[in-house]
Parts: structure tokens; C-alpha cells; sequence
């Protein structure tokens, strides 16, 4: 064994002459412990947050959304929309139009987002998993059904168990005349989904003809929507599109489709990591105490070690060892607290979120953030340990009494 490693081991359990060091070094790994946790738990919380809050807006989202750079619609050819579902990795394509409009249903009005979908839109996503009440469905014969959002059913009023009341649809002519500023046609309230509050409260979703109806279009489209096979290389997927679609269109994947979203789950995140970084700051200076404590306890043996012929450098070494020992300590045990906290929480969820989606609140472990973790820690700990080390490497081999 590497003769430093050997001294600080055996430095780290001996006895002391003053019981002082033993408390202080109990304290030091008490606070690596806590802090090494509280960073564990804090990132696997936003890992949590962040794999609930996706995986409810998968629900609506595509794996890759297809949008023209410039204006609102386009049309596709159909030849080139062949092409596209021929890609080796694309599952589904959906053809769906969004725009504003303004909705009444008896005596309630509010304005929200249509969206017209295709027959392979609930392929594409999982809205049909989403629906609280009712049943999927957009169209049957002349019947054009809608299916809302649980905010705007809420602010509408909208019963769909009630036959005899229609949602009225309006849209804003193009161009207008004064006297009949808008289209307007009937639907049938048939569903209910549950998603997101940022969908749930303006979109109502219709079928792609109904929507094309009320903005008079015919082949116009504002995105496509595509779905990949399990195993799909998705970049490769995105480039082949990029190369069908040309520079005037963006393909956006599911992280560029949320991307301003990403990045503030991402800065708080880490924000919270360099916060919580700060307090074992705080312990680094009673590891300092601790480390310059035992430096002091153990003159003589540094005298002797010297006098036997131990250069500077490895008494240096000692010390520096010593201070990596007592982290490592502390951040297994660390360590140790987070997973069984973990545990409790995913099995009887200890600490409840109320008024959340969720009755407790979500937690995920990534390998990584251990990874990140242990870096962490043990760069305060050799950085803490960096007085005490050149303390001792100063101390002579003749100490003189007195």
C-alpha cells in the first residue's frame, strides 16, 4: 500500500490525545454527508420534474415536428409527403393545422387554439391516453366532433354528455367584409384531454378537413408531425427530412420543439446545484480545523517520520490523503442517505406534493449525477486540505521543547 495512504488511514481511526479533534472531524463527515444528499436529492428531483413534465407533453408533442421558417401554412405535395413516410425510421406522418379561434358554447366565450388533425394524429401522439372523459374520435359522416382541453372545457362550461348543445366555432375572415367578419361552424363536444395546463387551457382539437373548412383551405398544412420507430436514428431521420423539405423549413426534435423550456429546467437545475455547492464551502472550513487539528496532535510524529528520512512531499502527501479520506467518508455515507431516501419516496412517497398532477413528488437517479457529485466533493475536500498539508510538510524533524 502506498506508504501516505498507509499513515492517513491508520490517522483517521487512531486515537487522539484531545477528544476536541474527534468531534470536530465527527462534524466535518456529518456535514460532507448532508451536503453530498442535499446535491443528490436536489438533481434527482429536477430529474424527476423534468421526466414528468415530458412525458406529459409527449402526450402532444411529436418526435420531430416539420414547420415552414417563413409564414404560417404550406402546402405539401403529395409526391414529396410519400418520399417522406418512406425514410427508414418514420413510423407515422401527421398533416395538422393550428390557428387562433374564438369559441361559444350557450352562453360562455373564450378564444383558444384550434388544431385539425389527420386520422394518424393519436399514432403520431399519445392523446388518446390523455382523454379523462369521452371518447377519441373527430368525425363520423356528417358529424364533426371536438375534443378540448380540461382548462377550456372548464371555461366554457362545456358538458359533453349534453346532446342537444353545440360548440360554436369562429374564424377570422382573411379578408372580410364588415358585415360577416367571420366563418362559423358546428361541433360536437366528444372528449375531454388532460395534458399540461399550457395546452389544457387553449387548444381544442377538431379533424384537419374541419379546420381547413373554417379557414378555407385546401391543402394547406402548418406542420407535420412524425412519429419514429422504436430504434430510429433520429438524427439521421432529421437530416433526411432536412434534405426532402430544403432551407425554408425547420425539423425540430423533441428537445428543440420545448428547447426555452430545456434550458430553464437546465439553469434552475444547476443554479440550485451551485447554491447547495456553497454550503459544503461552509464544511470546508471545519475540515480545514479538522485536518490542522491533527497536524498539530501529531508533531512529533511528523518529527520522527522526518527524521527517518520522509521528504517534505510525502508528508504533504499524508495530509492531502487524509483530507480525500475524510470526504470519500463522508460522501459514501452521503451517498447512502440519498438512496434510501430515494427509495422511500418512489415506495410510499414521504414527502406529498399537494395541489400537484401527482400525489408526491417525482424523483429520478441518473448515474451521472453521482458522477458529478463525487468530482465535487472531492475537489473541496483536496482543496481543504491544502493548508494543513503544507503545515506539515513545514514542521522540522528536531522539534526543540519549550
Amino acid at each position: 500500500m502506498n506508504l501516505p495512504i498507509k499513515f492517513a488511514r491508520r490517522y483517521l481511526f487512531a486515537k487522539r490525545s484531545t477528544n476536541a479533534i474527534n468531534v470536530i472531524s465527527g462534524i466535518t463527515i456529518l456535514g460532507l454527508s448532508i451536503g453530498t444528499a442535499a446535491l443528490i436529492l436536489v438533481l434527482s428531483v429536477f430529474n424527476g420534474l423534468e421526466d414528468l413534465i415530458s412525458s406529459m407533453v409527449d402526450s402532444f408533442n411529436p418526435d420531430v415536428k416539420v414547420a415552414v421558417l417563413e409564414g404560417k401554412v404550406f402546402s405539401i405535395d403529395p409526391e414529396q409527403l410519400a418520399i417522406i413516410k418512406q425514410i427508414d425510421g418514420i413510423a407515422y406522418v401527421s398533416q395538422t393545422i393550428e390557428e387562433i379561434a374564438f369559441f361559444q358554447y350557450k352562453n360562455s366565450q373564450d378564444v383558444g387554439m384550434l388544431k385539425g388533425v389527420d386520422e394518424d394524429f393519436h399514432q403520431v401522439t399519445q392523446i388518446d391516453s390523455t382523454l379523462f372523459e369521452g371518447k377519441y374520435q373527430l368525425s363520423e359522416e356528417n358529424s364533426n366532433y371536438v375534443i378540448l382541453g380540461s382548462g377550456m372545457r372548464r371555461k366554457l362550461g362545456v358538458n359533453i354528455d349534453d346532446p342537444f348543445n353545440n360548440l360554436k366555432v369562429y374564424m377570422a375572415k382573411r379578408k372580410s367584409s364588415l358585415s360577416k367578419p367571420f366563418r362559423q361552424l358546428y361541433a360536437v363536444p366528444k372528449a375531454t384531454f388532460n395534458i399540461q395546463a399550457d395546452y389544457d387551457n387553449q387548444y381544442v382539437l377538431s379533424s384537419l378537413s374541419f379546420a381547413r373548412k373554417l379557414l378555407n383551405y385546401k391543402t394547406e398544412v402548418s406542420s407535420l408531425e412524425i412519429k419514429l420507430q422504436k430504434n430510429a436514428d433520429e438524427a439521421a431521420v432529421v437530416s433526411a427530412i432536412k434534405d426532402i423539405m430544403g432551407p425554408k423549413y425547420s425539423v425540430k426534435n423533441r428537445y428543440e420543439q420545448d428547447e426555452a423550456f430545456n434550458k430553464i429546467m437546465n439553469v434552475e437545475k444547476w443554479m440550485s446545484y451551485a447554491i447547495l455547492c456553497l454550503t459544503l464551502l461552509l464544511v470546508a472550513f471545519n475540515m480545514i480545523g479538522a485536518l490542522w487539528m491533527i497536524v498539530l496532535d501529531k508533531k512529533k510524529d511528523i518529527s520522527i517520520l522526518k527524521s527517518m528520512g520522509a521528504t517534505d512531499t510525502t508528508v504533504r502527501n499524508i495530509f492531502l490523503n487524509e483530507g480525500l479520506l475524510l470526504s470519500l467518508l463522508g460522501m459514501g455515507i452521503g451517498f447512502a442517505i440519498a438512496i434510501i431516501f430515494y427509495l422511500l419516496q418512489k415506495t410510499f412517497g414521504i414527502i406529498p406534493s399537494p395541489g400537484f398532477i401527482v400525489e408526491s413528488y417525482p424523483i429520478t437517479m441518473h448515474f451521472t449525477d453521482f458522477i458529478v457529485v463525487a468530482i465535487t466533493v472531492l475537489v473541496v475536500g483536496l482543496v481543504a486540505s491544502i493548508a494543513p498539508a503544507l503545515k506539515a510538510a513545514s514542521i522540522p524533524a528536531i522539534l526543540r521543547e519549550g
